[in-house]
């Protein structure tokens, strides 16, 4: 259901691109102004983002996400009921907060799931952002070219209102993590004007002119306030984004690649599209109708789902780190691809196939990624951190590319259309950001959870257990004190244990039982559940199906840096760390108690045995 979720979410953000050449004349208004429809929804989702995720580690994620559908539905509405400028560019930006919708399925994936669950689960449901752009792309030429433009927002509604139903049933509810906390709203403030001034630069620069004042002004702006901002996150309590977690090298180097994977996978998506579409004359172009070429690129957000579950099962095997590394390495290998089958649509589709399995590859690992380098509290906001850098990509990607082809052009019948030269160059530059992304991932550090799996899994030395009671002879001579303090029955007979022949599988470490006095200690072999069978309880003095005693409670500990949520957190971790090994400690003695017991019968059966064959 999340990942569904997750799909219409994407979804929103292609809905609109096979209107793009018929907005100036279905609103009224010319090229440059209807460019704020798309723009929008890009401005919105990318501000909204990190306040969508801090608030859904505040309150729970799936109240948030309950919350981003309302906006989706009524965005959808107001695009469908208006017919000028206005109403759409304010629908669409209803729209961009549907956005938020992905990272808080991620987080939420891990309070829900048990941990063997929560991979293949984080790599469907990061793919699904892939499946609803490929998948839109198709969907909305074929409403366009065939119906009303109108139906594509009234089925958008109806799909975003499914999905908030789908939701309340299906869903669990999260725990709330930081209730005691506020939302900085200055820094959401802060944050908010950064990102408008940066993207609002870079994807109108092309426009307005990369030299233009306004588009100077915009990112000498962006740089200044996002200075201030991040000095502010830094002394305020409770902060918007925890800017000590971004700037741990997991967390940090994941979001750099995070930008590059985006640049990589969003120009492939522009300069594909482009070719399919430009016409045969050129010499370059395939002549596809937009609808034939959204069809030709629909494969690809199918390989993406395909590849989630595989990714999941390389990053359980050898670590997100190596799923992230492979996938850069997938989507170098499409843009090879779409180089050497330019003249073919079936040789874009496999290119755009090879990259986008690229994309599943590393978009599942990243999540992995974050979360094992951020504390539980803090998925939320990581995550959504995370998916801001990825639009930071996707945003300079337009840019890049745009200039690129914008610069490298032909003229045929009076028109400028980009040159082959042009589109080879563009695909150059995604290959290489590509294999930057491949590079900054192999400097990545071992992330938590791996570095745990890898500790050798050898169990600790149990620790002696003092036999409470004097010994006059040696280990090998009879012993006539209890074995134990606990042990009610004497033993009369040497403390020597008899040799058992177990199988490999149910040998288990000996417990070591130091008795005073004595210059050596006595090895009992625990024996495996397995070789006594029905007898495992039968020779137990005590109920063994009562609940077991409750410890002492142990002082509470107090974090040394100060308060806060991670801090109680940790306290109360380390206080059940400390009655679990306290628990630990009891249960070794009672092995041991049993064992001495085990022990005195096994002699006792010998003797009688010995006793029986003699008198036979």
């Amino acid at each position: 259901m999340l990942a569904v979720a997750g799909i219409a979410g994407s979804l929103m953000q292609t809905l609109v691109v096979p209107l793009v050449g018929e907005l100036p004349h279905l609103l009224n208004a010319s090229a440059a102004d209807t460019s704020w429809v798309l723009t929008a929804t890009l401005l919105v989702g990318a501000v909204a983002t990190p306040v969508i995720g801090k608030l859904g580690d505040m309150y729970g994620k799936r109240r948030m996400m309950l919350v981003c559908s309302i906006p989706l539905v009524a965005g959808s509405v107001v695009c469908a009921l208006g017919g000028s400028l206005i109403p759409m560019i304010v629908g669409r930006g209803l729209q961009g907060l549907g956005v938020g919708m992905i990272p808080l399925g991620v987080s939420a994936l891990r309070d829900l799931l048990p941990p063997q669950r929560v991979g293949p689960a984080i790599a469907l449901m990061s793919s699904s952002m892939g499946i609803g752009g490929a998948l839109g792309l198709p969907i909305s030429a074929a409403v366009a070219e065939y119906a009303d433009w109108r139906i594509l927002f009234w089925g958008s509604a109806v799909l975003s209102a499914l999905v908030a139903v789908l939701i309340w049933l299906l869903v669990p509810a999260t725990p709330a993590r930081e209730q005691a906390g506020r939302l900085d709203l200055l820094g959401a403030l802060g944050l908010g004007a950064a990102l408008v001034s940066l993207l609002l630069g870079v994807s109108k620069g092309a426009d307005w002119g990369w030299g233009s004042g306004t588009t100077l002004a915009l990112l000498g702006a962006a740089v200044v306030i996002a200075l201030l901002w991040a000095l502010w996150e830094l002394r305020v309590r409770d902060p918007l984004v925890d800017l000590r977690l971004t700037a741990r090298p997991q967390v940090l180097l994941t979001n750099l690649a995070s930008i590059l994977v985006g640049f990589a996978m969003y120009a492939q998506s522009l300069v594909l599209m482009q070719i399919l579409q430009l016409p045969a004359a050129t010499g370059y172009g395939l002549g596809q109708s937009m609808l034939a070429a959204g069809l030709w690129l629909a494969p690809s957000g199918l390989m993406m789902m395909a590849v989630s579950s595989f990714g999941a099962r390389l990053s359980a095997a050898r670590g997100p780190k190596t799923s992230l590394f492979a996938g850069a390495l997938v989507i170098a290998v499409g843009y090879g691809a779409a180089l050497a089958l330019m003249d073919w649509s079936w040789g874009l589709m496999i290119a755009a196939a090879v990259g986008s399995m690229g994309v599943g590859l590393a978009y599942g690992a990243m999540p992995a990624l974050i979360m094992s380098a951020v504390p539980k509290t803090e998925t939320a906001s990581a995550n959504s951190f995370n998916t801001l850098m990825r639009s930071i990509g996707t945003s300079v990607s337009a840019a890049v590319v745009g200039v690129v082809l914008a610069q490298m052009t032909i003229t045929m019948g009076g028109r400028t259309l980009p040159s082959e030269s042009g589109f080879r160059t563009a695909l150059l530059i995604g290959c290489a950001v590509a294999l930057a992304a491949a590079l900054v991932t192999l400097t990545l550090p071992k992330p938590r959870a791996e570095a745990d799996q890898a500790e050798p899994a050898s169990a600790p030395v149990p620790a002696p257990v003092t036999v409470p009671a004097p010994v006059s002879a040696p280990v090998s001579a009879p012993v006539s004190a209890p074995v134990s303090a606990p042990v009610s029955a004497p033993v009369s007979a040497p403390v020597s244990v008899p040799a058992f022949a177990e199988p490999a599988s149910t040998i288990v470490p000996a417990a070591v039982v130091r008795i005073p006095g004595a210059d050596a200690v006595v090895q009992i072999p625990k024996i495996a559940h397995e070789e006594l069978g029905p007898w495992e309880d039968a020779f137990r003095t005590h109920d063994t199906t009562s609940a077991p005693a409750a410890s002492p409670r142990p002082e509470p500990l107090r974090p040394q840096n100060g308060g806060g949520p991670a801090a109680d957190e940790l306290a109360r971790l380390r206080q059940e760390n400390a009655g679990l090994r306290r628990r630990n400690a009891e249960l070794e003695q009672e092995n041991a108690r049993l064992r001495g017991e085990l022990d005195l019968l096994l002699q006792s059966a010998g003797a009688w045995l010995k006793n029986l064959t003699a008198e036979r």
